[in-house]
């Protein structure tokens, strides 16, 4: 990645401190200065590998430094699901830290699927959810990770569950805020994956540590027995979502001979990505079949990298 030097440093390499910089043009010096930077690191979502995981081909501790030494990836985004019975079990998350530490890695979030739904019309079942969530938080925090993905589901209209997930989400990122933890959504189908529906969301619970993960891919609505039946505009939906993104998920599937992905711009939506001035961690998360996973990671990887030089 290109280093940028900073205004002083170009100053002092051009010899022109001091008395020479009469002669030199603030605008010139200004546009230096402020000149766009794109940067962003790269994480990997652990349900790349949902296939090795599940098949116990590896396992969840074998995640880390896998991410480092197999694809040279220096963050992590874990899925509950892989070590569902393991939030309280300090012992146990203390191996992770190791690990993940041994290897260089950050651990970066964690996503929380199979808790209950935080946007539940029933006041009870709803809070149920919310405490179902709390020992995620504690274990993110002792991970060091920076948030916990959750979903906004929930059944009824648009408007009702809406409500009830503005209520969820207010409860549980209320809790996480003594945690230092962020509370973020991810466009997950159904109404979550209405980017204008989530945007009104995450905006009506206005708390600092509730936001968005946005997913380049998940933006179906409605599904059906063939497929999609109704989708929400991906990149309609990416420019609602990023004003309160804690994180950025580059979903992918397949590639075409140029290794572009094939169902998604990602020139595009790194662009979006860039215009909001988004600088955290960009997590890969293949979904494919026609390569196997570590050369689906691998492909996406390339082109994440190759997007941020061109647009570095």
């Amino acid at each position: 990645m290109k280093n940028n030097i900073s205004r002083r440093q170009f100053i002092k390499q051009s010899g022109i401190l001091g008395g020479a910089l009469s002669f030199v043009s603030f605008p010139v010096l200004n546009s230096f200065a402020m000149a766009p930077k794109f940067d962003f690191e790269i994480s990997l979502a652990q349900w790349s590998l949902h296939n090795a995981l599940f098949k116990k081909e590896m396992t969840n501790l074998d995640f880390a430094p896998m991410a480092r030494k197999e694809f040279g990836i220096s963050g992590v985004e874990y899925v509950n699901s892989f070590f569902k019975d393991k939030a309280k079990d300090n012992s146990y998350l203390k191996k992770m830290n190791e690990l993940a530490d041994d290897n260089g890695v950050k651990n970066v979030l964690i996503m929380i699927d199979g808790e209950g739904h935080l946007g539940a019309s029933d006041n009870s079942e709803r809070m149920t959810a919310v405490e179902n969530h709390y020992k995620w938080v504690e274990a993110a925090k002792t991970l060091g990770c920076h948030s916990i993905r959750v979903n906004a589901a929930g059944k009824g209209s648009s408007e009702e569950v809406q409500k009830a997930a503005i209520d969820g989400l207010t409860k549980l990122s209320t809790f996480a805020k003594d945690f230092d933890i962020n509370i973020i959504v991810e466009n997950h189908g159904g109404f979550s994956s209405n980017g204008k529906w989530l945007n009104k969301a995450i905006s009506s619970v206005g708390m600092d540590n509730c936001g968005t993960l946005p997913d380049f891919g998940n933006f179906c609505i409605k599904n059906g027995k063939s497929g999609c039946e109704e989708e929400y505009d991906r990149y309609q939906g990416m420019k609602e979502l990023m004003p309160f993104a804690k994180g950025v998920s580059a979903k992918s599937h397949d590639f075409d001979a140029e290794g572009n992905e094939t169902k998604t711009d990602f020139r595009k939506m790194l662009n979006i990505v860039k215009k909001a001035k988004f600088s955290g961690f960009v997590g890969i998360e293949y979904e494919g079949s026609a390569l196997s996973e570590i050369e689906g990671i691998k492909a996406t990887k390339k082109l994440l990298e190759k997007i941020r030089e061109e647009y570095s």
